[in-house]
């Protein structure tokens, strides 16, 4: 196995997992804040990649696509919160699940009534397309390469938010004592409604992004949902921190070891078999991943010790 091919990989590794934090972090603020699980979560993954996909082919522009699929999936996050959400905080969450399980086959059927069946398929910006040469004599995708900053970009950009802005003060401060927070003045329902559209702002860019390297369809977000849970449960719940870090790995492992195990298995076994045995355990490897970590701190990587 080339060194390129493994400097390759590691770059896919990270810019799946750039784009796992998308998901993941709006999922642990949401849960974090306000004390939600939001199955519903992937479904504004694919209401972002939808709303990208029906812009860039009405204007040509995928700029244009990108802050359409922000826009639309933030106003549907606000939408959903005010309208559903806002009756659930006092429920249990067996309530939460019921609810934004239902919200889930709302939108794929409503996303099916107004796009049909068929995938769509966003095209990579002429600007972004082919390949860039990197040190080492790699060749790699120049919009790959860009899904990995522009993810790096809004990971910081959420941290900065998180640590320095008022709104995120209110954010950490909702997290800890949210009857506190209100006491003191803060507008508790208008704070839930911009933090659920702000997750849903992530998970909507995550998903015009994805959307160009892969095809534009309903359900496409919940494979991406139970990756998301993963990474939070690794980074550990309601930690911004640890949904990065959670990420990367979830991301990293994913991608390697569906190269590395195969040609391991071929050493110990008959290569006959090799590939499947390898194949097997490697799409098992992130939830072994999660595994070690709960048994190693039940909390997850960054979360708070009881």
């Amino acid at each position: 196995m080339s060194p390129i091919l493994i400097a390759e990989q590691v770059l896919n590794g990270l810019q799946s997992g750039v784009m796992l934090f998308l998901m993941a972090a709006g999922l642990t603020l949401i849960f974090g804040v306000m004390g939600l699980i939001n199955l519903a979560h992937g479904s504004l993954y694919m209401v972002g990649a939808f709303a990208a996909a029906a812009l860039a082919g009405a204007t040509g522009s995928f700029l244009l696509a990108l802050l359409g699929a922000l826009v639309a999936a933030a106003l549907a996050g606000a939408l959903v919160e005010i309208v559903v959400i806002r009756r659930l905080y006092s429920t249990d969450h067996l309530d939460q699940v019921l609810a934004t399980f239902a919200l889930i086959l709302i939108f794929s059927e409503g996303t099916r009534w107004l796009f049909g069946s068929f995938p769509l398929y966003l095209d990579i910006p002429a600007a972004l397309s082919g390949p860039v040469t990197l040190p080492g004599g790699i060749q790699y995708p120049l919009y790959r390469l860009t899904l990995i900053g522009a993810g790096l970009a809004v990971a910081l950009g959420l941290w900065l938010l998180i640590e320095r802005t008022r709104l995120g003060i209110q954010i950490r401060a909702g997290e800890n004592d949210r009857e506190m927070i209100a006491a003191l003045g803060v507008d508790i329902s208008r704070l839930y409604t911009v933090v659920f559209a702000l997750g849903a702002a992530l998970a909507g860019m995550a998903g015009a992004l994805v959307g160009a390297i892969q095809s534009v369809q309903v359900g496409m977000g919940e494979p991406v949902l139970i990756l998301a849970f993963v990474v939070i449960v690794i980074g550990g719940i309601g930690s911004i921190k640890g949904a990065f870090v959670g990420a990367l790995l979830v991301g990293l492992t994913d991608t390697l070891g569906g190269i590395f195990l195969p040609e391991l298995f071929k050493l110990v076994t008959d290569p006959a078999t090799a590939t499947s045995w390898g194949s097997s355990l490697a799409s098992m490897a992130i939830y072994i991943l999660m595994s070690l970590v709960l048994i190693w701190r039940p909390t997850g990587l960054f979360g708070a010790r009881a």
